[in-house]
């Protein structure tokens, strides 16, 4: 059975909206997860991160991979992990192991996110700004309905059913990846006798581990001085080392021959280097209300899980109208128009999260929320479209996963970013000031926006 097309974009956006699926669910779990574990906010924090550090590093990794090795293996093979962690997740003995399976789990929606944009990009030639909105509607829908039927299934089944919900989608992907994905020709790099050193080489382990290494000392670091409130031995100790590895990792970099990360081509092509930091502020902005409300909701406004879940409906629903829209508008305007009007909503929402006070009614965080919910929209076409106008398209697998990784890094920023301002305890202070910050930020993201060029690459690199 030849399930064409539409097939293939069934695939894909059910395979990648379990990442923000399962980011959005465990935003309500926090609270839960806290009172079950006996942990602080700080700590269990790390229920987040570690989805996040992993899938910083997965991203570009699958997506050299796919490269190397063909998408659709990547794609599929990300389903199977999907579907052993969450079905392994509920059963974790403890909190440690839990985040164990997360981080599995994250691995596996990495290497579908980081080779799905690329499918729809080699198989759909046609109004690709289109087919983007197409996914960004998944991915929207996800955000939509994440918040609330988390809410409802802790509620009523606890948290281990935001794992068991996963399979249903994970096996309606894979029927139809298998039936839809071309297959891909294997890569001239890869040969049958290559030895285990040249397949590492190939994919550039040391790269890899030294990326690890630095980001999650440096996250280490600065999540224990925010816990303790003092800088100590162990913050100067992990901190120096996550800097020094980090100063090693950029040097290995430049000098590798196949680069994990291929930094001169940040140079080589700046408009790519651009979109990748602003995609990494507006994750910034965007994680930092998705995360830091639902919490605000349960600790300060005390609503209860359903009812979080619910007010959280209005950023997912507003993304979910708007991504079509926003998709033809970008196909007859291009990206920069739509992404200067984004940075202008998340301004006027951080706007309203600064002047919330404890007696402010519940709706003007569900008005912010539905600016972010707009913007969001925007920003998951325009990005998009944003990155294939300036990335050449033989080097697609390996842009997608950096742009990714923008994205994970933005989102680890923004739980600091929280933990930070918050500290161990929600307070109403504390969110204006968050919000302060955001509306700083967004209002930086506005300029970097009108400044951006929509030249992109030529069209025979692209071509």
């Amino acid at each position: 059975m030849n399930v064409g097309k539409k097939g293939l974009m069934l695939a894909v956006g059910l395979g990648i909206m379990l990442n923000p699926l399962n980011s959005s669910m465990i935003s309500v779990a926090i609270s839960r997860l806290q009172l079950v574990y006996q942990l602080d906010f700080t700590a269990v924090s790390w229920i987040i991160l570690s989805f996040y550090i992993a899938s910083a590093v997965a991203q570009p990794v699958m997506g050299k991979c796919s490269d190397l090795f063909g998408r659709r293996k990547i794609f599929l093979m990300g389903l199977v992990i999907v579907f052993v962690s969450s079905m392994l997740a509920p059963w974790s003995p403890s909190f440690s192991w839990l985040i164990v399976f997360r981080i599995v789990q994250s691995i596996g929606t990495s290497m579908m996110v980081a080779v799905g944009m690329a499918i729809v990009r080699m198989n759909v030639t046609e109004k690709q700004a289109s087919a983007l909105s197409t996914l960004a509607i998944f991915l929207s829908g996800a955000a939509a309905i994440g918040p609330f039927i988390g809410g409802v299934l802790i509620h009523w089944w606890d948290w281990h059913s935001i794992f068991i919900v996963n399979i249903p989608f994970v096996m309606v992907s894979f029927w139809f990846g298998w039936k839809s994905i071309p297959k891909d020709e294997t890569s001239p790099s890869i040969s049958a006798h290559m030895s285990i050193r040249q397949w590492l080489a190939l994919i550039d382990a040391p790269g890899i581990l030294m990326f690890t290494l630095a980001l999650v000392t440096l996250l280490l670091g600065l999540l224990s001085v925010n816990s303790t409130g003092d800088i100590s031995s162990w913050h100067l100790l992990t901190g120096g080392i996550g800097i020094i590895t980090l100063v090693i990792f950029i040097r290995h970099e430049l000098k590798a021959a196949t680069p994990f990360i291929p930094l001169r081509t940040f140079a080589i092509y700046p408009e790519m280097t651009w979109v990748n930091v602003q995609y990494m502020l507006v994750n910034i902005l965007f994680y930092a209300l998705f995360f830091g409300v639902p919490t605000y909701l349960k600790q300060v406004r005390h609503l209860n899980e359903v009812y979080t879940g619910m007010s959280m409906l209005a950023l997912g629903v507003c993304s979910l109208i708007i991504s079509p829209i926003a998709g033809r508008w970008i196909d007859r305007s291009g990206s920069r128009p739509a992404l200067i009007v984004s940075a202008g909503l998340m301004t006027v929402g951080s706007l309203f999260i600064a002047v919330m006070n404890e007696t402010s009614p519940i709706v003007i965080i569900i008005v912010a929320l539905a600016l972010f919910g707009i913007s969001n929209g925007l920003n998951a076409v325009g990005m998009q479209a944003a990155l294939f106008k300036s990335t050449p398209k033989e080097m697609i697998g390996v842009a997608s996963g950096i742009f990714n990784t923008s994205r994970y890094l933005g989102t680890i920023l923004s739980s600091l970013l929280i933990g930070i301002v918050m500290g161990d305890t929600f307070s109403v202070t504390g969110f204006q000031i968050l919000g302060v910050i955001l509306t700083v930020l967004a209002a930086s993201l506005i300029i970097m926006s009108i400044r951006s060029k929509e030249d992109g690459v030529n069209p025979e690199q692209v071509n």
